[in-house]
């Protein structure tokens, strides 16, 4: 679609890039938008005590989603799309959608209250890696295609390319730095805080053990 094509489809009479528009929605718009309910939900997870209930398996199955979430990030931030890298984006994202179910069954089990609230910052959690797949792969028909065909008569398709326009690194380090701040920190922390939970309740078992093997001579 060109610029004039969009301008009258919009209605508005204004002459758009639809590509140039879609990448700086991706850029500054949905990627910055996924801390927010990302902070939303460690919030949840402490007020419901997690480390009480699922604790530390629970805790690790987040980190194992961000993993999934964040490796296709840092490769689309560096590397051009590609049949490769929509392989690894496809993949991830259905590794994503198991690993949530997963999630939610763990916390179920274990008496954590998933409550109406956070069930609603999940369907944001899960839905922006299809939003972020969805744009990508209309940005970038022809790989798609390529991907379909398995990759036939292109040589870079399953290697990673360098990206030919490479992100400014105020922009990488802005991103990097967020998600220090909004992923690495709260998360750990709740990792840290279950942890401790497990080693103050195995202390508490061995202890109340060794006191009835005492009250059994």
């Amino acid at each position: 679609m060109g610029r004039d094509q969009a301008a009258e489809i919009s209605g508005t009479g204004v002459s758009v890039d639809v590509g140039d528009a879609t990448v700086r929605y991706l850029l500054y718009g949905l990627l910055p938008s996924w801390f927010v309910p990302g902070l939303a939900d460690w919030a949840m997870h402490r007020r419901t005590r997690i480390e009480d209930t699922a604790g530390t398996k629970e805790s690790l199955i987040h980190s194992l989603m961000m993993t999934e979430v964040g490796i296709p990030i840092a490769l689309t931030l560096r590397y051009e799309v590609n049949p490769l890298l929509l392989s690894v984006q496809l993949g991830c994202t259905a590794a994503h959608e198991a690993t949530a179910l997963w999630d939610v069954r763990t916390a179920e089990d274990s008496g954590r209250e998933v409550k109406p609230v956070e069930q609603h910052i999940h369907s944001f959690l899960e839905s922006l890696p299809f939003g972020a797949l969805a744009s990508l792969m209309c940005l970038h028909a022809d790989q798609v295609k390529s991907l379909l065909r398995g990759g036939r008569g292109d040589p870079d398709a399953w290697r990673l390319v360098p990206r030919r326009r490479p992100l400014s690194r105020a922009y990488l380090a802005g991103i990097g730095a967020a998600i220090g701040a909004c992923v690495l920190l709260p998360y750990g922390e709740e990792l840290l805080r279950c942890r401790r939970a497990a080693r103050r309740e195995r202390k508490h078992t061995n202890d109340e053990a060794r006191f009835r093997a005492g009250e059994g001579r």
